[in-house]
């Protein structure tokens, strides 16, 4: 059985001087912050390391990075401060509660697409919720500094609570004047004719996702280690609405574009990569009334959020059969 820490000798100030070090990523830089002098904040944070009997940061040259404990230390410690700063200040008050901050990570489409509509609504029926909101970019750890992360990722195994908001399928989207002008083609056609534009994802490859529809539709002869490659969703698109290119995207972030005829969807096709929009919460937090609420006023609005549905033009499918009107995206 592991050992236990006794209560009364928890090192606070080694915790407070770990935090500072953490967020402000220099011990010149925590050591201003924290109106201590930098020797004194490293004898803090070498106890720290000493007690626990591991590295909290890898020193490099010219950074400090967290390791693993580090960054499962970081979580626990923000979290405890944030709630006694949030019970003093509220005693301080002479017992008025004060607004509580739920800090939210967005992947960043989702937080660009989706954000303002949802915290707004949010914040509409939980006035005494504020929301500090990140979207980093990147593949930063999915709860560093946050209390819930909206991510966009495999199912995965983990300590973590990992509900699912919706399971992605990629649909190939267009500007209707483009499909307009390829009418009557096949879909192998119609990829090796117009340019197409790529969606970063992790560490796969550039073109996995159009790589994985040739595969899937038996297009093996078609080129499509072409094109273009963004970063993100919302910058593929947004070339495809210049009049340019073909994007393979979840319609349900662009379910606007799609409603008003922006964007048109030339041929039913649908990739399911495994990828999905995942909320992340700590076990231990379900007990917090702020997470959980948002926890479960999320899962609810996304539960009976109707899919993007995608305005056809008339052109041919694979099989060569021509079809018309909207057709629905696969849920």
């Amino acid at each position: 059985m592991g050992r236990s820490i006794d209560r009364r000798w928890l090192p606070l100030n080694a915790l407070r001087a770990f935090e500072g070090v953490a967020k402000h990523g220099t011990f010149t830089a925590a050591a201003n912050a924290l109106l201590i002098s930098q020797s004194a904040l490293s004898r803090h944070v070498i106890a720290l390391e000493r007690l626990l009997g591991c590295q909290l940061f890898e020193r490099r040259p010219h950074a400090l990075a967290l390791t693993k404990a580090g960054q499962h230390l970081l979580l626990a410690v923000g979290k405890s401060f944030d709630r006694l700063e949030h019970a003093i200040d509220g005693i301080r008050n002479d017992g008025m509660p004060t607004a509580r901050v739920l800090r939210v990570r967005m992947a960043p489409s989702f937080a660009v697409r989706l954000a303002v509509p949802l915290l707004r609504d949010f914040r509409q029926t939980h006035s005494g919720i504020e929301i500090d909101l990140v979207s980093p970019a990147g593949n930063d750890a999915p709860l560093a500094d946050a209390d819930v992360t909206v991510t966009y990722s495999m199912p995965m195994v983990t300590d973590l609570v990992a509900d699912l908001l919706w399971p992605v399928r990629l649909t190939v989207l267009c500007h209707p004047q483009l499909a307009a002008r390829q009418a009557g083609r096949s879909l192998e056609e119609f990829i090796q004719s117009n340019e197409l534009v790529h969606v970063r994802v992790g560490e796969l490859p550039r073109h996995h996702r159009w790589l994985e529809l040739a595969r899937q539709a038996g297009l093996a002869q078609v080129n499509v280690e072409r094109g273009i490659v963004f970063d993100t969703a919302v910058l593929a698109i947004e070339y495809a609405l210049s009049g340019e290119g073909v994007a393979l995207v979840d319609p349900n972030l662009f379910a606007e574009e799609i409603r008003t005829g922006r964007l048109v969807k030339p041929f039913d096709v649908t990739l399911d990569d495994g990828y999905g929009y995942y909320l992340l919460t700590h076990p231990e937090d379900l007990g917090d009334t702020a997470i959980a609420m948002f926890r479960s006023w999320l899962i609810e609005r996304f539960g009976r959020r109707p899919a993007a549905e995608a305005p056809r033009v008339r052109l041919a499918v694979s099989n060569g059969l021509p079809v018309s009107g909207p057709l629905p995206v696969s849920k």
